[in-house]
Parts: structure tokens; sequence; C-alpha cells
């Protein structure tokens, strides 16, 4: 039985392996770090934007979509929180993106996103099996949040 560290540890793992996959545009990382579909039933996938996405196919052919259309996107996650209860994990963080959605030297842009990434347990370890992101809005007169 693993303690309780050790298994923050390994979620926190799986939680790196997601955003590196996005990072390389590795597209067979992503289908590991995803759980299958009797493993974790009706998975889920929201990024800023987007409409649901419900099912490991459609997914996976979102992620293969973005990553052959996004050059470069890199994350810094900040505020990372790890709850653990059975066999089920929460991961919520904020991550700060930096992407070039075009070929054009120099073009950058940045932005924040609030998530909550659910793991489950399974026999090949901890598989995502939500993924839900929204964008963070900011004020566009002094960059604070928009708390109205």
């Amino acid at each position: 039985m693993r303690s309780r560290h050790e298994v923050m540890e390994r979620v926190a793992e799986a939680n790196a392996q997601f955003y590196g996959a996005i990072e390389n545009g590795d597209i067979d990382l992503m289908r590991r770090v995803w759980a299958e579909e009797d493993e974790a039933p009706d998975l889920v996938c929201v990024n800023p934007g987007w409409p649901l996405l419900r099912g490991r196919a459609e997914i996976m052919r979102a992620w293969s979509l973005i990553m052959a259309n996004v050059p470069y996107i890199q994350y810094v996650l900040t505020d990372t929180h790890i709850g653990v209860s059975g066999e089920v994990a929460m991961v919520t963080c904020e991550e700060n993106v930096l992407t070039a959605e075009d070929d054009s030297p120099g073009f950058v842009a940045g932005g924040q996103v609030v998530t909550t990434n659910m793991f489950v347990n399974t026999e090949h370890g901890w598989r995502l099996w939500s993924h839900h992101a929204s964008p963070v809005l900011m004020d566009e007169e002094d960059g604070e949040e928009d708390h109205e």
C-alpha cells in the first residue's frame, strides 16, 4: 500500500505528463495519459472556447487537431492543489499559457486558465478522466481579474 505522499506524487506525475503531451505535440503520450472507456465511464474534456467533448475518440480527435495547428505552447502551472479520495484524484491549478498560433516570427500570446483535472487510479496507474479548463477574464484597463 502506498503512502499518501507517494500517491500524490504519482498524481502530480500524471498531471505533468498531460501538459508535457500538449507542449511536445505527443499524441501517443496523450493517448496513454487518458483513461480507457472501461476504466472511467463518460470521459469529458472542456477546453476554453470549445464545446464539451465526450468520449475517448472525440477527445483524442480534438487533441490531434490542437497539436497539428498550434506550433508552440508552454504551460507554467501555479496554485496547484491535489486532492485524493480512494481511487479518484482531483488536481486544480492555474495554467499560465504562452502560445504561438501562427508561424509569424516573434508572435506569442499569453493568457490564464483555471483548470480542474480528475484522475482515476487504474491498473496502468493514474489516468485522466476529466479535464475542464476555463479562461480567466482580465480587466482591459489594469489587467486585474473582473469580479463583476
